[in-house]
């Protein structure tokens, strides 16, 4: 059977870097052919970064995506690597699409290419668009009408982008019928708790019914709320695998593989789902047969906890980063929130770019004042104390204030007392809101809420526990100290806005609400099924009551590290004004 050495790149590209994009691209083509690729793969949308949004309906930038393309085809020739194939993602836009009605203006298609000898030898477009959750590709792309495959060396490879593995139906089967030896995908999908194991099982069941090697790349990094994984898998035919990337981590797969030869007489025609293929030979000749010594790996899964650790890490880093910050601050109350964000910000950018601030009230209790000096102590990160009660009492002498906006007012003293430090020494803030407490309204607009970040915005507060416990924990099984006071883990949560006050005076213990939660939000359950499901009617119809008005705040809050399949922002789209209320 003819050898192939097969390189996949999972990078990290930044939106509308074109430049640098292209040089990470050139980089990892490089590191390929030292390893001595005779294939190279770059994830979707690589060159111009992925999700580009309404970038797309820039005519400026799709022109500077496709100029990107033909500059990056020449300068691969010109550092001697013109007879590698590189497959790369890109913007393109439709040649032959008609303007009309309800089509994406300009045409633009979610493509990829493969650069060879200087030139864009292949062009193609994804063929399933995705249209659920925060994917609008249907507002922004129109689709692929062909199965492009490439002879390398005497191997049939077929292309896919992304959708066209996750859908039944269109290149997979295609890729039978026309007889490939090898199914390469190029992806750019997000991250989500478990989706790893989801993913293997996909890519098994599509090699599967492909009948052949299945490469699926994925790419790496954060853009906004998303975060890329890796976790790039390569399977055989009968769904076994054969190489599995890192997760989390940039870097490149090289392994060989034993192919079957291409059919003498090159496929055409159109096959399933309308399909025309779109062929082109880049090298008829199987390669001498050479000692395959490359496997490309099997690196060890992350546990579940580690795992979502990991991605609040990185996704924190990549915005950070990628708008051009170095620092970030704060508000250290001694509670399990911030000081879990706190061990995040030192993970992803080290200690020395934390800045940490207690604010204490009249009513912050002394542990929680001596909790966050701990979790300073305890990290190394930059801390300081201001205390608000000079400012609170000038407030309170001016408006009379009472009740609950007594409450607000301190935790608005304290986000004001954040930015003016954000504006003067130039750190941007986190917000250290959680999913339990924006479901439910329990933060305070311009006050706990103001921040360009809110790193657990989508982890709910029963997670928020597991988490730091398994920090704890992880330190010291590597000797190191543990990051967050165990008193921070272990007393009740409170915002401390009044005497003796904790969360559950307003809300019931988080283990219950949070599995409301998760029925109503993240599963679109209505009250009567969560009713049946066991909850008590009158605390479902209250929290489903305070979810429901509390949504033109979560309108306000910071973007942040979206982990599960539903978290707030794109993912959920419910009018602020609306009347309709769940009742059993």
């Amino acid at each position: 059977m003819p050898q192939l050495r097969l390189a996949l790149n999972q990078i990290d590209s930044t939106v509308g870097d074109l430049a640098g994009n292209a040089e990470a691209i050139l980089h990892w083509t490089r590191h390929s052919a030292e390893q001595g690729a005779h294939l190279v793969a770059f994830p979707e949308m690589a060159l111009t970064g992925y999700p580009v949004e309404d970038l797309a309906l820039r005519s400026s930038f799709v022109e500077a995506s496709r100029a990107a393309l033909r500059t990056l085809a020449a300068r691969l020739a010109e550092e001697g690597f013109g007879e590698l194939p590189v497959i790369v993602g890109y913007l393109d836009r439709s040649e032959t699409a008609q303007p009309r009605f309800g089509q994406p203006a300009g045409a633009p298609r979610n493509a990829g290419a493969v650069l060879h000898r200087g030139e864009v030898a292949l062009t193609f477009a994804k063929h399933h668009l995705p249209n659920y959750g925060v994917f609008d590709e249907f507002r922004y792309f129109v689709p692929g009408g062909t199965l492009p495959i490439v002879r390398v060396h005497g191997v049939d490879v077929a292309l896919a982008i992304c959708e066209d593995l996750w859908q039944e139906g269109g290149r997979v089967p295609a890729a039978r019928t026309a007889g490939a030896g090898l199914l390469v995908s190029i992806n750019a999908s997000p991250y989500e708790r478990e989706k790893d194991d989801t993913r293997l099982e996909l890519v098994r069941k599509r090699a599967q019914e492909a009948g052949c090697t299945t490469a699926y790349l994925a790419m790496i990094g954060g853009q906004d709320e998303l975060v890329f994984d890796g976790d790039s898998i390569v399977v055989d035919r009968d769904g076994e695998v054969v190489a599995r990337a890192p997760q989390f981590a940039e870097g490149c797969v090289v392994l060989d593989l034993d192919l079957p030869a291409a059919a003498a007489e090159p496929p055409s025609g159109v096959v399933d789902d309308g399909l025309r293929i779109d062929h082109l030979v880049l090298s008829q000749e199987p390669l001498p047969a050479y000692e395959a010594e490359l496997t490309g790996g099997y690196a060890e899964r992350l546990d579940d906890d580690e795992e979502v650790y990991s991605a609040l890490v990185v996704g924190l880093r990549a915005y950070v980063a990628k708008n051009g910050f170095r620092s970030v601050l704060i508000g250290l109350s001694g509670g399990i929130d911030s000081a879990l964000v706190a061990a995040i910000a030192c993970d992803a950018l080290g200690a020395q770019n934390v800045y940490g601030v207690s604010m204490p009230s009249k009513y912050s209790s002394e542990h929680s004042k001596d909790d966050a000096a701990e979790l300073a102590r305890r990290t190394g990160l930059n801390f300081r104390t201001v205390p608000i009660a000079p400012m609170f009492d000038a407030y309170m002498s001016a408006t009379e204030s009472t009740g609950l906006a007594e409450e607000n007012l301190q935790s608005r003293l304290r986000g004001t007392l954040l930015m003016a430090i954000s504006n003067q020494e130039g750190h941007i803030v986190l917000a250290p809101g959680n999913k339990s407490e924006l479901a439910v309204g329990y933060s305070t607009l311009y006050g706990d809420s103001v921040g360009a970040y809110g790193p657990i915005k989508d982890v709910y507060k029963t997670s928020i526990f597991r988490l730091a416990e398994w920090r704890n924990r992880a330190a010291a099984e590597r000797g190191q100290t543990p990051p967050i006071p165990e008193n921070s883990i272990t007393k009740p949560p409170s915002a401390e806005l009044r005497p003796g006050q904790v969360d559950t005076d307003s809300l019931p213990d988080y283990p219950v609400l949070d599995a409301i939660l998760e029925l109503y939000v993240d599963q679109d359950q209505g009250a009567d099924a969560i009713v049946a499901a066991g909850f008590d009617h009158d605390l479902v119809t209250k929290t489903l009551r305070l979810v429901d008005t509390a949504e033109y705040k979560r309108r306000q809050y910071p973007p942040g590290t979206k982990i599960s399949p539903k978290g707030f922002g794109k993912d959920r789209r419910l009018p602020i004004t609306n009347r309709w209320r769940e009742t059993v």
